[in-house]
């Protein structure tokens, strides 16, 4: 890994792109880190494009860091400037298809549109860890926050560094990853849109219920996929940064 370019924010939150091999990846870490006082670590989960996320993700990033930890993300499989997978290009044609139709989405169409994302991208975010905490301002613990879920699912299950998540049930969700849940034992914070044109609400519900968690909590909010209210934002920060203490 190595970073590419720095720019500082106005509060002092400083934000560096990096590359993990030819992976990009962006790391913001708060004023106060350094190596005498290193800080915990949240892996940034988003749906797409680093381009098109980073305001985004740059906004929660600098959130976290007024909450005392850094932050960091990696770009999805397939997307941005990522080669692309044909097999979950197709998926997503064949849902939005099925979706335009008004039929149900198939279980092999969910499988094909997330479970490559879900073996691709877990070993690189476990790649990205071991690099991260190599620098003395980083440390553990280590939380994981936002989307794909399936990917926050894998990794509580098989990253023993990952210690809390706070996840967004705001895609499709693969039925072996719904069993995977059952051995997730973490503390969870779930948010869900309950009007999400994208996801399936009774799926996210079922993952839920999977959980095997003895602390998860649900927060349901009206609206759509984009409509997160910024009381829910608030929620889920709190709950991160309770585990960090």
């Amino acid at each position: 890994m190595h970073f590419t370019s720095e720019h500082l924010l106005e509060d002092g939150v400083l934000e560096r792109d990096f590359l993990l091999g030819e992976i990009p990846g962006i790391l913001w870490t708060p004023p106060s880190a350094g190596a005498d006082v290193p800080v915990p670590l949240a892996l940034l989960g988003h749906p797409g494009g680093l381009a098109r996320m980073r305001p985004r993700l740059r906004g929660r990033a600098q959130h976290s860091a007024a909450g005392g930890y850094a932050c960091a993300t990696l770009e999805l499989p397939g997307a941005g400037d990522r080669l692309s997978l044909p097999v979950v290009d197709q998926a997503r044609a064949d849902l939005q298809q099925a979706l335009a139709a008004d039929e149900p989405v198939a279980d092999n169409v969910v499988d094909r549109l997330v479970l490559p994302l879900v073996e691709q991208g877990v070993p690189e975010l476990q790649r990205a860890l071991d690099e991260l905490l190599q620098s003395p301002e980083l440390r553990g613990p280590v939380m994981y926050s936002g989307g794909v879920i399936s990917i926050g699912v894998r990794l509580a299950v098989v990253e023993p560094r990952i210690v809390a998540a706070s996840l967004f049930a705001g895609s499709y969700v693969p039925r072996s990853i719904i069993e995977e849940a059952r051995s997730v034992t973490i503390p969870l914070h779930v948010m869900l849109q309950w009007d999400d044109e994208g996801n399936d609400r009774q799926m996210a519900l079922d993952l839920f219920d999977a959980f095997g968690s003895e602390e998860k909590a649900l927060l349901a909010n009206m609206g759509g996929h984009t409509g997160i209210p910024a009381s829910a934002a608030e929620h889920a920060a709190a709950f991160l940064a309770r585990h960090v203490r």
